[in-house]
């Protein structure tokens, strides 16, 4: 897969010394503005299109995840499967800078999990501090890695998501040592961040939503990764439409967990 990374330009050196230093220890790192204007523009014109063309069966797709134990969240609006659902979406996956962050967390061999939207409607949102993998991680022995890509600003009062630095290294969840992970914690941070940026989440760090106390939805774009060995949280090689193949390289195919370019 080393070669395929760096066909696709994902060298780690496309962090500096002190972005992966942070990310290390942290556990978290915030990539920059990575959209223009112009294309963040219409991503948010695809995503309000498919929102539009599903109607009730949006985010149906996740239904049918059995990595994803509560697809149905209460006040957030979900899509699911953006991997078949237009060009638009596939910088989410194979942009240089985000694959060579998931490459320091993850290491070599990992392939996209899944590529989702959520947004989180007024007056909702929250969620409990939480990470992405059953049990704690040892050895740093890392099994996800998320990447945030944000379709509007994210500040305190939208409910952007909190973060506890450096709890990807402790060797306990959040319900094991919190009387409610519902709750701040002391050592939160709030990521606050203008559209278009892309924060990188090593999925073991502790993290949730926050209550969008705003008008209007705070909307995301999730492409979550995971170890090549492990199971994704949507199939591609069950889903992916031989039009998705033919519009993308075999390098992306392959990021896909797709051996062949072929259905």
């Amino acid at each position: 897969m080393k070669n395929i990374l760096q066909k696709m330009g994902g060298s780690t050196n496309m962090l500096s010394h002190e972005e992966q230093a942070f990310l290390k220890k942290n556990g978290y790192l915030n990539l920059g503005k990575l959209l223009d204007n112009a294309s963040l523009q219409v991503v948010r014109n695809r995503v309000n299109e498919i929102l539009e063309e599903e109607g009730e069966n949006a985010g149906a797709e996740l239904m049918q995840s059995p990595s994803i134990k509560h697809p149905k969240e209460a006040g957030a609006r979900r899509l699911g499967d953006l991997v078949n659902k237009g060009a638009a979406f596939d910088i989410f996956y194979t942009h240089p800078k985000v694959l060579a962050a998931i490459r320091l967390v993850l290491g070599e061999q990992f392939k996209l999990s899944s590529l989702n939207y959520r947004a989180a409607l007024p007056g909702a949102g929250l969620q409990k501090l939480h990470v992405d993998w059953p049990e704690s991680i040892q050895n740093q022995e890392f099994k996800v890695c998320n990447s945030i890509w944000l379709l509007d600003d994210f500040y305190v009062e939208n409910g952007a998501t909190r973060v506890v630095p450096g709890t990807h290294l402790t060797p306990t969840l959040p319900a094991e040592v919190m009387n409610d992970p519902m709750d701040s914690h002391p050592d939160e941070k709030i990521i606050v961040a203008e559209a278009g940026s892309v924060v990188i989440f090593n999925s073991h760090t502790w993290h949730g939503g926050t209550t969008n106390h705003s008008t209007q939805p705070r909307r995301a774009i999730h492409s979550y990764f995971c170890k090549r060995d492990q199971v994704q949280q949507t199939d591609q090689s069950k889903y992916i439409k031989q039009s998705t193949l033919n519009r993308i390289s075999k390098e992306a195919a392959f990021i896909l967990g797709l051996e062949k370019n072929e259905k």
